[in-house]
């Protein structure tokens, strides 16, 4: 028996402890394993060839094994550029790191580059050991290797576009990727339209039968509302609209779906989340550097189109949706298209639209240029940095409450959080001087960093006399949980190879944002020029008297 045991023991050895892990979660999952190395890929065991085969011990309530991409590629254009390098190469590790990728998945690279394969996988390996989340292990990097490609050539290259199909087509053979691929279009918008025709010329976005293509865009989505009705009919002339996947990063968040979770699994915060409650909802995504070396990409598209019609009106729709039917992707559009829809612009846009630029100043111990002195702006610039916007959502549930956005860089601080500000107690049985300490309820959910969310309440201070002031309640997710959260990418590339909408902006979204933000764009480009902010402030003073006139103050973060 020991000599059994021994046996069994040695044989285990034989594969590696991803591939070990990779094949349990699929089996698991109830997904065929593909791409095993070794003696199994010559001899797998009887029972997966039996395509009935029900594992007993799978119970179907068992949260605990994660979802797993089935056999699959991804192509990413641009693969030299910096979000490549720092977010989608290592985010495409630590998916294999953690045996979320099947052990024959494919990463294949286009770019303008004069590279072998062997000089793509150093690049790849270069970027994971500088910027992966998890640790770095060589049998995980060796199996990922072998299934990686790189294509040189322009993108109005057919020889390169040839060259790419057949490497699709190597790798369906030899790495068993069974013609499913997802094509990540990580270059500028204007190169969009060609990309997607080249594809389509050279039949790469035509699935075989049984198999998957999708398109995977990043923003800017256009720069207005008729250049993003352009794009997506060039784009969904080669693709489904249910194939296109666009990407936002920050609904990869975990705090920005545990929102979802705060409001609709919990009974406690859905009765008082309305007008009766809420006297407003501010959301702000701050940023203490300045554009560094994007100012060919940033000066003329500015703070508003950056973030406020992506980033910010996404997590205003989130927080003021009502409940979906369902966590499906078309149950959460519904409900997200109804919010957007429903958005009306103050009437007078010069007291509730603020923009501005920083100015030379301060910051973080050092003298930091003003955004008209950085290199490659034009002096005459009026491009934002900074805007603010107040908004209404004409519905039942949130009519009178004002919605607030703010967005810049070079502010006090870098964060992202969506703060719900509570109307006060209707009558204080205590004296003033009893509550001049006492600011509003609030409840703060924090996106980035140290993600997590504060509930923010009066409590009497200790003592003889009835004194109240501010305390706070903190859910810190490094603090309550053991797994770290994954980065943003990690889950929307994963997303992405599962064919899981749910996180990703469908193009009626996109249009409906730009109908918003359009009017506020023409508005500033006729009255003026952006205001001037400190370096290491929190934005212009026009930005605090827009809330002042209202009678609020912006929330320091």
């Amino acid at each position: 028996m020991s000599e059994d045991i021994h046996r069994t023991a040695k044989h285990e050895t034989k594969g590696t402890k991803e591939e070990k892990e990779a094949r349990a979660a699929q089996e698991a999952a109830g997904v065929e394993p593909t791409g095993v190395s070794g003696e199994e890929r010559a001899a797998p065991p009887a029972r997966h060839a039996d395509a009935d085969f029900d594992n007993p011990l799978r119970d179907a309530q068992d949260r605990r094994l994660p979802r797993i991409a089935g056999p699959s590629g991804l192509v990413i254009f641009g693969v030299t550029g910096d979000l490549s390098r720092k977010k989608l190469m290592p985010a495409v590790y630590d998916l294999a790191n953690r045996g979320l990728l099947p052990p024959g998945f494919s990463l294949v690279g286009f770019a303008r580059r004069d590279w072998e394969d062997q000089d793509f996988a150093q690049v790849v390996h270069d970027a994971v050991k500088e910027h992966a989340r998890t640790p770095f292990r060589e049998e995980v990097w060796q199996q990922l290797a072998e299934g990686m490609r790189f294509i040189p050539g322009d993108f109005d290259d057919d020889s390169a576009f040839e060259q790419l199909r057949s490497a699709v087509e190597e790798l369906d053979a030899s790495r068993g990727t069974s013609g499913n691929y997802a094509f990540y279009l990580s270059v500028p918008p204007k190169f969009f339209p060609k990309v997607v025709e080249q594809l389509k010329k050279h039949k790469l976005a035509d699935a075989p039968e049984g198999s998957w293509r999708r398109a995977v865009i990043e923003k800017p989505f256009g720069h207005d509302l008729r250049s993003a009705e352009e794009l997506n009919r060039i784009v969904h002339e080669v693709f489904d609209p249910e194939q296109v996947f666009r990407i936002d990063h920050y609904l990869g968040k975990e705090t920005v779906q545990n929102l979802l979770a705060l409001r609709f699994a919990n009974q406690m915060f859905e009765p008082i989340w309305n007008r009766s409650f809420v006297d407003h909802v501010q959301i702000t995504m701050a940023e203490d550097i300045g554009i560094g070396g994007r100012a060919g990409y940033y000066d003329g598209i500015g703070a508003a189109r950056d973030v406020i019609q992506n980033h910010l009106l996404q997590l205003m729709a989130l927080t003021a949706m009502e409940e979906p039917a369902a966590f499906d992707a078309p149950s959460l559009l519904t409900e997200k298209l109804k919010v957007l829809k429903a958005v009306r612009l103050p009437q007078d846009l010069g007291a509730h639209a603020v923009r501005g630029q920083y100015a030379a100043a301060w910051q973080g111990g050092e003298k930091v240029r003003g955004y008209l002195e950085e290199d490659g702006i034009d002096p005459a610039s009026t491009t934002d940095t900074y805007a603010a916007v107040k908004l209404q959502v004409d519905n039942r549930r949130w009519a009178g409450v004002p919605f607030y956005l703010r967005t810049g860089k070079r502010l006090g601080r870098r964060v992202t959080e969506i703060a719900v500000v509570f109307q006060r107690a209707p009558h204080s049985p205590f004296d003033s001087t009893a509550t001049e300490e006492l600011g509003s309820n609030a409840i703060v959910i924090r996106v980035q960093p140290d993600e997590g969310m504060t509930v923010r309440f009066g409590s009497k201070v200790p003592g003889t006399s009835m004194e109240i002031r501010d305390v706070t309640m903190d859910f810190a997710y490094g603090e309550s949980f053991t797994e770290s959260s994954p980065e943003a990418y990690e889950r929307l590339i994963l997303d992405v190879l599962l064919g899981d909408a749910n996180l990703f902006p469908r193009h009626q979204e996109v249009e409906e944002s730009w109908k918003i933000l359009d009017p506020i764009e023409q508005y500033w480009a006729t009255h003026g020029r952006p205001a001037q902010y400190a370096s290491g402030s929190w934005g212009p003073e026009e930005a605090d008297e827009m809330l002042a006139r209202d009678g609020r103050s912006w929330r320091r973060p």
